[in-house]
């Protein structure tokens, strides 16, 4: 079962962190996906680095 995480990062790039067995992966409303990590919080700075445009 994936579980999510949502990382608010702005009101234009909404992020979640879903795990999908062993690796997690960020997600944002706009479209963009983040590459398949092991490691949470690997995932989330990708969230957060998408967030700022990054």
């Amino acid at each position: 079962m994936a579980q999510h995480d949502e990382v608010d990062t702005s009101a234009e790039h909404r992020t979640t962190t879903i795990e999908q067995g062993r690796f997690c992966m960020a997600r944002c409303i706009c479209g963009w996906r983040g590459p398949a990590r092991r490691a949470r919080s690997l995932a989330r700075a990708d969230a957060e680095g998408h967030g700022q445009g990054g």
